[in-house]
């Protein structure tokens, strides 16, 4: 009852973000699972059958959160630069070598963080043990035994942006500085072009223009991260005692967040937006594998499985702390702040999971 109460107090912006954090992830777990998207299968799609609807459907939820975070940063509602995504620490070398790592590992986890978190909700007791292992090998990275090592990584190859006068890694701003036109006019020009090739890319394939479930998974998903994005983005408070960054969906942190929540939970009840969407995602992947009457309790078919599951799962919970995220995090929650890191981790991501599935399909 205290938890509950706490929640539903506007008063507190914890408990705002928290609650409004769950909701937005029981509407993603629900799409997500009812519209089958994953960005790992998209690649699968393409490799195997030369099917690129579910890929395209992903670069169209890029498109959705790149225009509504735009549209909430110039209506001062959301202040992007002040993300982890707009750093003018620039960690090229995380983004890429984070990328390739998660994007392989997704190939022999069967999917990212997020698809094995909905799998959960559908009664995959396989993807709890992956999201276990995802979360202990992030916070080894952290700050565990491989924190000092990705630490120097880190440290030894970041560029700052600041010297050349950049205040963030952002491609308008990037592109403002080296053609000398003003910031504002260059965000909204870098976004009409982004945004206005990938819609037309998704949109001229027939084959994607008559699937409405693919056209609606990433119309809602996109959508699901602006949510995101404007939920945090109004409660932040930077002269507040520990302020919340702005930050939308993302899955490799939170997921090691969540167990730890549940470890320390009386000691904070409160979980932060993270935790909160992860909860959020599994209870409505829940809902929706039990309205369309496909939950179903699976396990391992045997120690092979296993084994490739845990090296995917360890590679994920690596890979997506160096690059500050996965694909969702990066892939969409990160494109839409324009930054060039992102960029860089997104198409990471797509060459390692490309390589994975290439790698195993020579293998069998």
């Amino acid at each position: 009852m205290e938890l509950l109460s706490n929640l539903i107090s506007m008063d507190d912006p914890s408990a705002t973000i928290a609650l409004g954090g769950f909701i937005i992830g029981l509407i993603f777990g629900y799409v997500v699972f009812r519209t089958n998207f994953c960005t790992m299968g998209s690649l699968s799609d393409i490799v195997s059958f030369g099917d690129y609807r579910r890929f395209r459907s992903w670069l169209l939820a890029g498109a959705v959160a790149i225009i509504g975070a735009q549209i909430l940063y110039y209506s001062e509602i959301l202040q992007l630069d002040q993300s982890i995504y707009l750093s003018p620490n620039f960690n090229w070398f995380g983004n890429i070598f984070g990328g390739l790592l998660f994007g392989f590992g997704m190939a022999y986890a069967g999917g990212c963080a997020t698809r094995n978190l909905v799998r959960v909700g559908g009664g995959d007791l396989r993807s709890l043990f992956v999201l276990a292992i995802i979360g202990m090998f992030a916070y080894i990275t952290i700050g565990g035994i491989i924190g000092p090592l990705r630490a120097e990584l880190q440290q030894s190859t970041l560029i700052d942006l600041s010297n050349a006068n950049l205040q963030t890694q952002g491609l308008d701003v990037v592109l403002a500085s080296i053609f000398g036109f003003d910031k504002y006019i260059g965000t909204i020009v870098i976004t009409i072009i982004l945004t206005g090739a990938i819609i037309y890319y998704c949109f001229r394939d027939p084959q994607f223009r008559s699937s409405p479930n693919h056209i609606l998974a990433g119309i809602f998903v996109g959508l699901c991260v602006v949510l995101g994005w404007a939920l945090t983005g109004l409660a932040y408070d930077e002269l507040a005692d520990k302020p919340q960054i702005p930050t939308s969906l993302t899955m490799v942190r939170p997921t090691g967040d969540t167990f730890e929540y549940f470890r320390r939970f009386t000691a904070d009840i409160i979980p932060n937006f993270g935790v909160a969407t992860v909860l959020g995602t599994l209870i409505g992947a829940f809902i929706a594998a039990k309205q369309a009457g496909k939950f179903k309790l699976t396990t391992f078919a045997d120690t092979e499985d296993t084994l490739r599951n845990m090296f995917g799962a360890s590679l994920m919970g690596i890979g997506g702390v160096f690059a500050l995220g996965c694909t969702i995090g990066q892939g969409i929650t990160g494109i839409s702040t324009l930054a060039v890191g992102s960029m860089l981790a997104m198409i990471s991501i797509i060459v390692g999971g490309i390589a994975g599935i290439k790698y195993m399909e020579s293998r069998l």
